[in-house]
């Protein structure tokens, strides 16, 4: 069996450097990734036994191979390799170098570990040569490449081809995702002038609960508190941030407080959503098919949500002419449901959502698409992403109704930036603005009650 996936002499491609390059950023070099099994060493080896592997093996044949026949081929390579290498591995070790690269060369190529990682947020490539990754809010280059632009394209298609999905000239764009439920977003020629873009968002395996965001220093207790009662007083969300801000992990962190004797239906362009009630209906949109035809967008998802007897609807994101159904949706039964949008402040988040609902063509003045707004939604959360790489909830607002043709907002809590440090970190504290919210009251009656000193704009939280 030795050999069946060897290339031949006319194959043959002269193997790659082995070293791995170090990317300088200002004084500090970005080291190889660690990957949670394996040193910064260890993840440079597999990094090069996998260069030389993609150079002798014909990578096509091994689409169809199983881990076990993968295994056989590559063990005598991978001896051989760490025997010209002079590396010093004992039997378990080399096991597990064996292993870890049969998982890359089933899974998807080099990128595999970074996968693995779950400190990595983000996976970046920027063509075949250059991968990228966010760890802790930081953009950093990594050591790892791909042989050329067919293997990127190989492993591309591999990920879109596993959802009924397909990228090329006539289709270069696709979102998909991963089995795990990352989100992957994919451009290729034409589009992509230097050859193939991949976006990877990853998350975490362990949802983020806000008391875990509260250890992250991205929120603080009284914040929690008021959105605790808000969701479980079924007052409507509005998550607004910009991208990467943490909208989506706060959304999942929101939800879990929602009663699981509720019924809830998720609305998403790719699904991501990691709601842990066990009353969960998962809705997701679908593109074009080759012939043009098939698409069913966000908007036809929401009215049918409404025919499928949901407690509270949660969309992904707002986008376009769905946030109209969206509002009707709030003012009528679905109280409490909740959604994300882009945007940089509270009342930019208002002004986005009215543009949206004007693009559902429906004959209304912006007065009434105003006072639907405000009827509508209860809180906004502004999320930040900050300089240093930190994500925080910056606002918490509420929405007290019409004043004229204007929304009126109330902020309630708010991030106030002090200083940067000198290795960037931005320094400052939360504090409430001494506004007392309007559903205080009504929520007491329903026996939620908040701190004496919960909205004390003389304390930092």
């Amino acid at each position: 069996m030795l050999g069946r996936f060897i290339k031949g002499p006319g194959d043959q491609r002269t193997p790659q450097s082995t070293q791995a390059p170090v990317v300088a950023n200002g004084a500090a070099a970005v080291q190889p990734v660690q990957t949670e099994q394996a040193s910064d060493d260890f993840l440079s080896l597999k990094v090069d036994l996998h260069r030389h592997l993609i150079d002798r093996f014909n990578l096509t044949a091994l689409e169809n191979a199983s881990k076990d026949e993968i295994l056989n081929e590559i063990r005598p390579i991978v001896r051989e390799f760490v025997r010209v290498k002079n590396i010093p591995l004992n039997a378990r070790e080399l096991d597990q170098l064996t292993s870890d690269t049969a998982d890359e060369m089933l899974g998807l190529g080099p990128i595999e570990p970074l996968l693995k990682d779950d400190s990595i947020a983000d996976i970046l490539i920027n063509t075949h040569k250059r991968v990228f990754i966010e760890r802790r809010g930081v953009i950093e280059e990594t050591a790892i490449r791909f042989r050329d632009e067919a293997h990127l394209l190989r492993i591309v298609n591999k990920i879109v081809s596993a959802i009924g999905r397909r990228v090329d000239e006539s289709s270069p764009m696709v979102d998909a995702r991963l089995e795990d439920g990352s989100r992957v977003n994919i451009a290729v020629r034409p589009i992509s002038v230097d050859g193939p873009l991949v976006s990877i968002r990853k998350f975490s395996k362990n949802p983020y609960s806000l008391e875990r965001l509260m250890a992250f220093n991205s929120i603080r207790q009284p914040m929690v508190e008021l959105l605790r009662i808000a969701v479980q007083t079924r007052k409507s969300i509005l998550v607004s941030g910009g991208t990467g801000s943490g909208k989506t992990t706060l959304l999942n962190a929101l939800s879990s407080y929602i009663p699981s004797a509720e019924r809830l239906i998720t609305i998403e362009d790719a699904a991501e959503l990691q709601l842990q009630q066990p009353h969960v209906g998962r809705l997701e949109t679908r593109p074009p098919n080759v012939e043009g035809k098939g698409e069913v967008r966000q908007r036809e998802l929401v009215k049918n949500a409404l025919r499928m007897r949901p407690d509270r609807i949660i969309v992904g994101e707002v986008r376009g002419e769905e946030a109209f159904d969206m509002l009707q949706a709030m003012n009528t039964g679905h109280e409490g449901s909740m959604t994300t949008i882009h945007a940089n402040t509270p009342r930019d988040a208002i002004s986005r959502m009215e543009q949206m609902v004007g693009m559902a063509g429906m004959p209304m003045t912006h007065e009434s698409i105003r006072a639907q707004i405000a009827s509508a939604l209860d809180i906004i959360v502004q999320t930040q992403r900050l300089s240093d790489g930190g994500r925080r909830v910056v606002s918490i607002s509420e929405l007290t109704g019409m004043e004229g043709n204007v929304v009126q907002l109330q902020e309630i809590y708010h991030f106030v930036r002090r200083e940067v440090a000198a290795d960037g970190t931005i320094i400052g504290e939360f504090r409430a603005t001494g506004v007392r919210p309007r559903f205080a009251q009504e929520a007491a009656t329903q026996g939620h009650h908040f701190a004496k000193d919960a909205f004390n704009p003389q304390v930092a939280l």
